[in-house]
């Protein structure tokens, strides 16, 4: 598979056309950004990590019957995805209460959101992502059907429910999470990626965070932390 124009550059993730009708070749740079872009800088072999991460979650929702973009890895930062229509909606699942939720609301970080938080963006950089509520995604911007609203928060929910499994066995508790979705002819299925970019990440048993937290706010190396993601999400020392 040859990989052609570009077509779409993000902050990290670089899209490429190729020669199989229907598929996309999708590049994780070394890029890493925060703060709506106002912090940039390059991490060696961040991108890396970030795409194996992402490549072995979407095996993982596929083998549970939860269907994503992913066809294949290219290489160790690259993977070929079918091309989707994006829904450009953010949905954030969280299982505690952490980031903005804290800083915009009167809840305590840490404190355990039961049954999960769903939050919905509005996918805007010019707009800083602003939240959106049923109606406005239903009626003012007819994204979804009311159906097709439900099946995603369904979705985002079977996710959550494999994800907090999986990296509970990791001995790190997923506090919260961002998924995109994209249309596949019919289908709505998970589209973008789910790595340490797009998670919060909480070692269980120090607390300690192993997201891109660590970047955001200076606490420490975020290469080591995505490092250490990496090294227990993956077999046979791949984060290496």
């Amino acid at each position: 598979m040859k990989q052609g124009e570009l077509v779409y550059a993000g902050k990290a993730k670089s899209l490429y056309r190729t020669d199989t009708p229907g598929h996309l070749y999708v590049k994780f740079r070394d890029d890493i950004t925060a703060f709506d872009g106002g912090k940039k800088d390059i991490i060696s072999r961040k991108g890396s990590l970030n795409a194996r991460v992402s490549a072995k979650i979407f095996l993982l929702l596929e083998e549970q019957g939860i269907p994503t973009h992913f066809v294949r890895m290219d290489g160790d930062s690259a993977m070929i995805v079918r091309d989707l229509r994006m829904i450009p909606l953010e949905m954030i699942v969280r299982n505690f209460a952490a980031g903005s939720l804290v800083r915009n609301y009167p809840v305590t970080e840490g404190m355990a959101l039961e049954p999960p938080v769903i939050v919905i963006d509005y996918k805007d950089d010019a707009r800083h992502d602003p939240m959106l509520n049923d109606d406005i995604i239903v009626i003012a911007l007819q994204f979804l059907t009311r159906d097709e609203l439900a099946e995603v928060k369904d979705l985002a929910l079977k996710v959550n429910t494999v994800l907090r499994r999986f990296f509970a066995d990791l001995g790190i508790t997923l506090v919260d999470f961002k998924l995109e979705f994209g249309r596949d002819g019919s289908r709505i299925v998970v589209g973008d990626e789910i790595s340490m970019d797009s998670m919060r990440l909480w070692d269980t048993a120090t607390g300690k965070s192993l997201d891109k937290d660590v970047y955001r706010f200076g606490k420490g190396d975020v290469l080591e932390v995505y490092r250490e993601v990496a090294g227990r999400a993956l077999s046979g020392g791949e984060q290496k």
